[in-house]
């Protein structure tokens, strides 16, 4: 049972379907401390999860060869989750799911499949099917990782009307718009080749987009217009530090925007550390101003919770969580993590 200074949290993780592969967990608000409170099986590789606006229904996508959506119910007293149904993807490797802000919708991207995909939402939460996808055609700079495309998230803007996609494959961000189920490309912005685009956040501001790029270990700042649906490159900053020499097992990972909107921290696995950068106010610009390690290996996913960040570590099986200094942004150990098997998705409830 939840406690009254807790926050709970899901977990996604790397796990087959006779292994406890969601998690619920919960975070003490105080100390850092986590535990477990209840966990879900039957879903292999839910690799990554979106929970709606009341926090009723939980999404995960279950990444394999031939991938799938799950809906689930989050049950009102025990945020135990139910299973309301899964869908087919037409893709391999689903590693993304996003709800669309009057959660009508939900949107996947299908890593090797090199397809996006949309499926109507019920009422209850459940999805329908599939009504319509788009699939990524060419390849990129980088013959290891860019040999075709990989959309690696699908992502709504505020208003509803377009979804932006990132495609590691083609170093691309290409817009969508929605129209009565079905996807519409209204325009592509190109990165630098061999950038590999991997995930968005935006500012509270909504005056900025910022895109980490895993293949290239960088930060891209946009400025974001969105009556246009259209973005302005106005930064590229490393997201490891300046005298670090990189090697091929750095990738950046995940991105995210503190509420108050003045930091960004960004994930690198191999240096195995989030990053923290101040935002200014005025330009949305970023400066670097702190590397911290993750606590394990391979921080692949990170989330904001409670004043606090979880790390989800997933090369060493710990979630580890840091305060954060409300003033600076810096990220101070608070000496907890939780064990738990390959952790890839950290979502707040």
């Amino acid at each position: 049972m939840q406690q009254p200074n807790e926050v709970l949290f899901y977990a996604g993780t790397y796990n087959s379907v006779d292994q406890n592969a969601i998690i619920l967990g919960a975070l003490n608000k105080d100390t850092g401390e986590m535990r477990i409170l209840n966990s879900t099986k039957g879903i292999e590789n839910p690799s990554y999860l979106a929970v709606n606006s009341a926090g009723t229904v939980l999404y995960a996508v279950s990444e394999k060869d031939q991938g799938e959506v799950y809906a689930y119910a989050i049950e009102p007293g025990s945020k135990a989750l139910r299973l309301l149904g899964s869908r087919p993807t037409d893709g391999g490797a689903p590693c993304y799911v996003s709800v669309s802000p009057q959660e009508d919708y939900i949107f996947v991207s299908n890593y090797s499949g090199g397809n996006v995909n949309i499926f109507p939402v019920n009422a209850d939460g459940s999805l329908q099917e599939m009504s319509a996808q788009v699939k990524h055609e060419g390849s990129g700079l980088r013959e290891d990782r860019q040999e075709a495309p990989h959309p690696h998230s699908v992502i709504p803007d505020r208003s509803g009307q377009h979804v932006l996609v990132c495609d590691l494959g083609l170093d691309q961000i290409v817009f969508y718009r929605v129209e009565a189920g079905k996807l519409a490309t209204r325009r592509e912005v190109l990165l630098p080749p061999g950038s590999g685009p991997r995930h968005l956040a935006g500012h509270p501001s909504g005056q900025w987009l910022y895109l980490i790029n895993e293949l290239n270990s960088t930060i891209t700042v946009f400025a974001n217009d969105e009556q246009s649906a259209d973005l302005k490159i106005l930064q590229n900053i490393s997201s490891l530090p300046e005298n670090y020499a990189a090697g091929s097992d750095d990738t950046a990972a995940d991105i995210h925007v503190s509420p108050c909107g003045r930091f960004l921290y960004a994930s690198n696995r191999g240096h195995d550390s989030i990053a923290l950068f101040h935002i200014d106010p005025s330009t949305g610009l970023l400066e670097a101003q702190d590397w911290v390690i993750s606590g394990g290996r391979t921080p692949r996913n990170f989330a904001i919770i409670g004043g606090m960040l979880l790390a989800a570590n997933q090369n060493s099986d710990n979630i580890v969580s840091f305060r954060i200094d409300s003033e600076t942004g810096r990220l101070i150990p608070t000496g907890n993590e939780l064990d738990l098997t390959s952790p890839v998705c950290l979502k707040l409830l």
